[in-house]
């Protein structure tokens, strides 16, 4: 996968504005971004989610990982230098525990070999009551579960598309408490979910999300 996205880093933007747009308008729109947070973007490719919360929210303190170190690059390029851009995967991310109040990842679940590990580390990231947006390609639209197939074929970086309900498991597998999860078109054939869940936080013994 680093190396398809290396090599697809230039002209990644111009090739899927549209889907990309789409894709950030959905996953914002059920983060609700507040100024002074800490806000880490897994999977942020060439930084498009983060210039948008950077230009809306100047004052949420943003970073981002990518397993590609050319779509890091282009990150680089269009962001101020006070957002923390790093290579690094789903399941080792380079930052300590209980740091952000909001993870969002975009399009990247289904290339995740260990989605639970992800998930979890993840989840060791956010302060408790923190909360995660997911969205992702949905395998209960037919044409995505077509070009699963095929992928899975032919593309060896390519790994899982999920259901909804198959990505509520797997978030709460991680340990994460799901709120929502919705299915939705981004084009007249190709559909998406996006999952919004939190880190449960213990008082006395129990578990409360916030």
């Amino acid at each position: 996968m680093r190396s398809e996205y290396d090599l697809l880093a230039e002209e990644y933007d111009a090739r899927w504005t549209t889907y990309i747009d789409r894709t950030v308008d959905e996953t914002l729109r059920r983060l609700h971004v507040r100024g002074g947070e800490s806000l880490l973007d897994v999977g942020c490719g060439s930084g498009a989610m983060l210039r948008r919360i950077v230009d809306g929210s100047p004052t949420t303190r943003c970073a981002g990982v990518d397993l590609s170190a050319a779509m890091i690059g282009n990150a680089r390029g269009r962001l101020p230098s006070s957002v923390v851009l790093a290579v690094a995967d789903a399941e080792h991310l380079p930052f300590a525990g209980n740091t952000f109040d909001a993870v969002v990842s975009t399009s990247s679940l289904h290339f995740w070999p260990q989605p639970v590990a992800a998930l979890a580390e993840i989840r060791r990231v956010l302060r408790p009551g923190g909360r995660v947006v997911i969205t992702d390609w949905c395998d209960d639209f037919i044409m995505c579960r077509v070009c699963d197939r095929y992928l899975r074929w032919r593309n060896p970086a390519h790994r899982d598309v999920h259901s909804g309900d198959e990505c509520t498991r797997l978030l709460r597998e991680a340990g994460l408490q799901v709120d929502s999860l919705d299915r939705y078109k981004v084009s007249w054939l190709w559909g998406m979910m996006t999952a919004t869940a939190r880190k449960q936080v213990l008082l006395a013994g129990k578990n409360f999300a916030m």
